[in-house]
């Protein structure tokens, strides 16, 4: 009997929605475990592009300075010369390719360690808070790591913040495009909600 009375309640539209349970569905609808071998992995193909093509121009420049002096005057001379360039070349850029490789992806590791970290303090919650955190956290380090100035570090701070929050509002969008809830954003409709319930 109270089944069928409790079934016969008719639900008010206008009623606020309740509060959200924690966004517990993995980030972008990817798993962390396969998500963070996927960001080293394309962390570390980027690093590994840039520095070959920024490895390999500079030790061609330095190559260049180095022999200045001493010019071939000879066809074959010349031959040689870049012979000697390219390898140069060659070995400078797969060198910083591995070392700017190996720097980014572990930046990223950490970036996303640290995003997962925050969302399992806040009881599984997932939003663009964490990724905020994360991002200054990342920034942080990278300018204690590097012993940079209070300026620089401010700059890097500022870039981590504006990261974190487009990269954190981006999976945001993606989620509610799924379906899935967040807290903020319920919280943004409940005070809609009760101011239009006050002026009405």
């Amino acid at each position: 009997m109270a089944e069928s009375v409790s079934s016969a309640i008719i639900k008010d539209p206008d009623a606020p929605p309740p509060v959200s349970a924690p966004t517990t569905a993995p980030r972008l609808s990817i798993p962390f475990g396969i998500r963070l071998p996927a960001a080293i992995t394309t962390s570390c193909v980027i690093g590994g592009y840039l520095g070959l093509t920024h490895g390999s121009q500079m030790a061609g420049f330095r190559f260049r300075a180095e022999n200045s002096h001493r010019l071939p005057t000879t066809s074959t001379g010349w031959y040689l010369y870049h012979k000697s360039k390219n390898y140069h070349m060659a070995f400078g850029g797969i060198k910083e390719a591995f070392k700017m490789g190996g720097k980014l992806g572990f930046w990223a590791a950490g970036f996303f360690v640290v995003e997962e970290a925050v969302d399992e303090v806040r009881g599984g919650r997932r939003d663009f808070l964490s990724t905020v955190v994360a991002g200054l956290g990342v920034t942080g380090g990278f300018s204690a790591w590097n012993r940079f100035p209070l300026i620089t570090a401010a700059r890097s701070a500022k870039v981590g913040l504006i990261t974190g929050l487009a990269f954190g509002l981006v999976q945001d969008a993606v989620s509610l495009a799924k379906g899935r809830r967040l807290a903020y954003v319920d919280f943004i409709l409940r005070r809609n909600r009760s101011r239009e319930a006050l002026e009405s």
